[in-house]
């Protein structure tokens, strides 16, 4: 099993939008969310890192800090994001809706990576992760290119205060000891 290459990562320190300072405008809703899909791919690649490495301890420890930040990108988009561009367009049943489910069914490769770690089963956990993978390569393209910008065109008069809150969100991983 190879390990397989991720896309740009971004550091921590990098990602979180300040606080705006002098009149300067926020960061766009696209490219809060987008710099979040590749702080969460840098945390994938940690997890296989360390599975072809054979470090089971390290590659749990890597798939909870992994996990727990997909996890949060889910839950602010779920909560915060998609609710105000459904409240906004009226649009319940469209774009949104499609990307929950593919929420749901990303989280089922979850458990079973973990299951296949806790078993020391790198062959069961490869074939999980390259699922996972692609489907994340997926799922971000459509997020990327179509969904977040309309986002930020939709909800443009609100766009700072909910960068903001999701931005609060995305980085609740630092109070609930996930590394990113």
């Amino acid at each position: 099993m190879g390990v397989l290459t991720r896309i740009k990562v971004v550091p921590a320190s990098m990602r979180k939008i300040d606080s705006i300072a002098e009149g300067a405008p926020m960061s766009t809703l696209s490219t809060l969310m987008t710099d979040d899909h590749r702080a969460c791919d840098h945390l994938f690649a940690r997890v296989e890192t360390h599975v072809a490495a054979g470090d089971w301890s390290a590659a749990r420890t890597a798939m909870r800090n992994f996990a727990d930040a997909l996890e949060l990108h889910f839950r602010a988009e779920e909560t915060q994001l998609f609710p105000r561009f459904e409240a906004v367009t009226g649009f319940s049943a469209g774009p949104t809706a499609v990307m929950r489910a593919e929420h749901a069914e990303m989280r089922t490769f979850l458990d079973a990576m973990s299951a296949a770690i806790d078993a020391g089963e790198a062959d069961d956990f490869g074939g999980e992760a390259e699922t996972l993978m692609i489907m994340i390569q997926q799922h971000n393209m459509k997020e990327e290119n179509i969904l977040y910008p309309m986002c930020d065109d939709r909800l443009a008069l609100e766009r700072d205060a909910l960068a903001a809150a999701l931005d609060t969100t995305l980085h609740a991983r630092a109070t609930h000891g996930v590394a990113a």
